[in-house]
């Protein structure tokens, strides 16, 4: 019988793999979900994974055999943290925490406006606000910009520029939230602000680690299952 904990963490894994899904679309990548997992058959963007566990106890043979161990940096979210996947060359690259903050809970007025990013050259405004000048700006590209169910949320200074935000992904049950940036304690009330005023039934999910994990569950979530992500280090 599953438990409502449980319940949460497939919302969350299956959540934050639509978002790789749409990210490789973005990139001309090529994924499926079937059964235990979604995956791409060649390699994904920049810190992006090769596959993501939607239920637990997945297959680690037919998970491997999926993706492309070949290409160096092959990688596989263990949505559920229950894998072992040394024997196929890989090794834990970090740990995390799944979160979930219910739908209706009260939020700290942003101090700042936002709005949701609609265009290339607002988009290229947010990368580069999010790359902070590591060279990865051109991750996120204009393709994100048509899917109905991806908001980029931008908080945005008084002179117009872009302070804080993060992506919102909608699916079924849930919104996911992913690469917060900016100062948490402005980041995060502004966030959660704009996605209660997108999506007000909605509860919201996620995952983070670290200092990462602390803001989050300082500004209303809960820490809700591990996940691991593991990163290939040799041919299979």
């Amino acid at each position: 019988m599953t438990t409502p904990q449980q319940a949460l963490v497939r919302s969350a894994a299956r959540n934050n793999a639509e978002w790789c899904a749409v990210m490789c679309r973005a990139h001309g990548v090529a994924s499926t979900f079937e059964g235990e997992a979604w995956a791409a058959a060649r390699r994904t963007p920049l810190y992006y994974p090769d596959a993501v566990t939607l239920e637990p106890g997945a297959d680690p043979e037919a998970l491997v055999a999926r993706i492309d161990t070949v290409s160096p940096g092959a990688s596989v979210k263990d949505g559920f943290a229950d894998l072992d996947l040394t024997g196929a060359g890989f090794r834990v690259l970090f740990e995390a925490e799944w979160i979930h903050r219910p739908a209706g809970v009260p939020v700290t007025a942003p101090d700042l406006a936002w709005d949701a990013v609609r265009d290339p050259d607002a988009l290229r405004d947010w990368a580069r606000a999010w790359d902070d000048g590591g060279g990865h700006a051109d991750l996120f590209r204009p393709g994100l910009l048509g899917d109905p169910q991806t908001f980029l949320l931008a908080g945005r200074s008084a002179d117009g520029r872009v302070a804080v935000g993060a992506v919102a992904g909608r699916s079924s049950d849930v919104v996911g939230v992913s690469n917060v940036f900016g100062p948490p304690n402005v980041a995060w009330p502004l966030v959660l602000h704009a996605v209660g005023r997108l999506f007000p039934a909605l509860p919201v999910v996620g995952y983070e680690q670290g200092d990462d994990l602390t803001a989050a569950l300082r500004h209303g979530f809960e820490a809700v299952g591990p996940l691991r992500v593991w990163v290939h280090e040799r041919p299979a």
